[in-house]
């Protein structure tokens, strides 16, 4: 009896033991794909394109334009330290601020001289204004806001080599002054910047470079616009 009591006892057992592995739940194995990190995808910056500038090449002699690149890109910047790298070691530079160049009243500044001349706070006499014939009175930060660079030559001007853009009443001495055989020119030119006055308010601003042997020095800046 005891026998056969132990071995219901057994079977109940075993049955109980098959009902709950029916019931229970799984234990759930994540799959792979569930448990890795999100993909990300490399940002790749694409490269930005290069301005394309006129400059000198090393080694090489400058071209009458490529120096001038170089020039008048230091100008925007009021960079007079790179300006004054160009200039004549024994001339200087003169300054024009109309078509006509003064040798007697057009201020010439040696190499030496310019670097500080943007914080120079003397006031220098820049020859006369054109149609009041009054005396220009300025320090150099603010002859250069009128009668340098006075709009945008490098993003808006229109370049040209020993020609003549602007053509105003001031008489162009220029190639009188700085001959053709020893000097060339580059003219930055635009030719109006407001519309309402039909192009009297055009610009351009000339440098002079001397030509020694195959390289070059800056001897002059003409500024020139519309005048009475």
């Amino acid at each position: 009896m005891y026998n056969v009591r132990k071995l219901g006892l057994m079977v109940l057992v075993a049955i109980m033991l098959m009902v709950t592995a029916c019931t229970g739940t799984p234990n759930t194995v994540p799959k792979p794909e569930e448990t890795a990190a999100p993909q990300v995808q490399p940002t790749v910056e694409q490269p930005q394109e290069q301005e394309q500038e006129e400059e000198p090449v090393e080694g090489q002699p400058p071209t009458a334009r490529e120096a001038a690149a170089t020039v008048m890109k230091a100008i925007k910047r009021g960079d007079m330290q790179t300006v004054a790298a160009w200039v004549h070691a024994k001339k200087g530079i003169r300054f024009s601020p109309y078509a006509y160049v003064d040798i007697e009243a057009d201020l010439v500044f040696k190499q030496d001289t310019l670097n500080g001349l943007m914080e120079d706070s003397k006031t220098y006499v820049w020859g006369t204004s054109a149609g009041s014939g009054e005396p220009i009175h300025l320090t150099y930060a603010d002859y250069y806001k009128q009668f340098v660079y006075d709009a945008d030559f490098v993003k808006d001007g229109t370049i040209s080599l020993n020609e003549g853009q602007g053509k105003s009443t001031t008489v162009n001495n220029l190639n009188e002054v700085y001959p053709k055989e020893s000097y060339d020119f580059v003219e930055y030119y635009i030719d109006g910047i407001d519309p309402a006055v039909e192009g009297m308010d055009w610009r351009s601003l000339r440098l002079v470079f001397e030509k020694i042997g195959d390289d070059r020095a800056l001897v002059g800046i003409i500024h020139d616009q519309w005048t009475p």
